[in-house]
């Protein structure tokens, strides 16, 4: 039996039944495609659930605005991907007349949809013969046939592109992609795949060559970088200070709190910290350490300390981003995690206790 059919036959046994699996509408795809980019489905899917409740169609999508869009997507991290979801979807209304592309070449003008999205839509949604390569298909493919380029560098990604192509089962490509994918989620595992009950076990280069837990092979990324912020929480009759965050860094267009960076970890009974703080804040500026908080993201590790801020000074002429809010408009903004999850926290937990 070929390796096409192997997988097939070992999808239709074994598939999860996932709701984006019983359409081939590509509005719907496409959310679920994108929303899953770097997500573990148990994860994805009640923001699935959720973005298709709120915008059952892609009008729905594109009349919201940004801010309802990431406070949808609050928690999934990568918030240029809702960004950019929501570009797309006025894209859409407005070049398409509303109609979701549903072919590759159409697909990839769109912003925030690249080769392997474009790949899955048109796949799924048309039947086009596109093979679609995620981390789950590099996986498989390196392992099988042991391929040892490093996957996330030009020359593997060219070399694993090519072979996907040339294996795609052309009579149905839709089921092929779906089954090699969902292959490498569940049973070509990235770690502890059981090879033992692997239908594909006797051909494959990595089980019999003792490579399972040395392929794929990737290129190290450059270490991550350190962060040191310090957030100030001030009060003002039963409101709070918030700040919206600004093009050019982390968090564009989310919401935290008033904040001071620092090069380095500091105490906060620290006479360099302190007189930093009082150089942002004034000279009566009286500050409580509530906690602290270590945020992990792609490339960056942030080192985060709350405080109670008094008697503080803040010319708000200049700085426009602030505004004080209730908690419960508070509740309605979309915020890092780390922030969403301290308010939590803090707000209500803390408060009630």
């Amino acid at each position: 039996m070929t390796f096409q059919n192997e997988l097939i036959n070992w999808y239709l046994i074994n598939k999860r039944d996932l709701p984006w699996r019983h359409t081939n509408d590509a509005y719907t795809i496409w959310l679920s495609e994108v929303i899953l980019q770097q997500t573990r489905v148990e994860q994805g899917l009640p923001y699935f659930n959720k973005f298709l409740e709120n915008f059952p169609t892609v009008a729905d999508f594109a009349s919201a605005t940004e801010a309802k869009v990431l406070k949808l997507w609050q928690g999934l991290g990568y918030y240029s991907r809702g960004r950019n979801m929501h570009a797309t979807a006025q894209i859409v209304v407005k070049d398409y007349d509303g109609i979701f592309p549903n072919l590759h070449d159409e697909l990839i003008k769109l912003k925030g949809i690249g080769e392997y999205t474009a790949a899955a839509i048109s796949s799924f949604s048309s039947g086009e013969a596109r093979a679609v390569v995620d981390g789950n298909v590099f996986r498989v493919l390196s392992r099988f046939y042991g391929l040892a380029t490093p996957i996330n560098g030009p020359a593997g990604k060219k070399e694993f592109y090519a072979l996907a192509n040339d294996l795609l089962y052309k009579e149905d490509p839709a089921l092929y992609n779906q089954a090699i994918m969902e292959f490498g989620a569940m049973q070509c595992k990235p770690k502890s795949p059981n090879c033992g009950i692997c239908p594909l076990n006797q051909s494959c280069y990595a089980f019999n060559h003792g490579q399972v837990n040395v392929l794929p092979v990737k290129i190290r990324k450059a270490e991550q970088k350190h962060r040191y912020i310090n957030y100030f929480v001030c009060f003002e009759d039963e409101k709070v200070l918030i700040r919206e965050r600004q093009a050019g860094d982390i968090w564009q267009h989310l919401y935290d709190f008033p904040s001071v960076e620092t090069t380095e970890e500091y105490k906060w009974s620290d006479s360099l910290f302190i007189d930093r703080v009082k150089s942002v804040f004034g000279n009566e500026a009286d500050f409580t350490f509530i906690r602290a908080k270590k945020h992990i993201l792609t490339h960056q590790i942030i080192h985060i300390q709350f405080f109670v801020l008094k008697n503080y000074i803040f010319n708000f002429s200049k700085q426009k981003e602030l505004n004080w809010v209730s908690l419960s408009k508070l509740d309605e903004l979309p915020q890092p995690k780390v922030i969403h999850d301290f308010v939590l926290e803090y707000f209500y937990k803390d408060k009630m206790e």
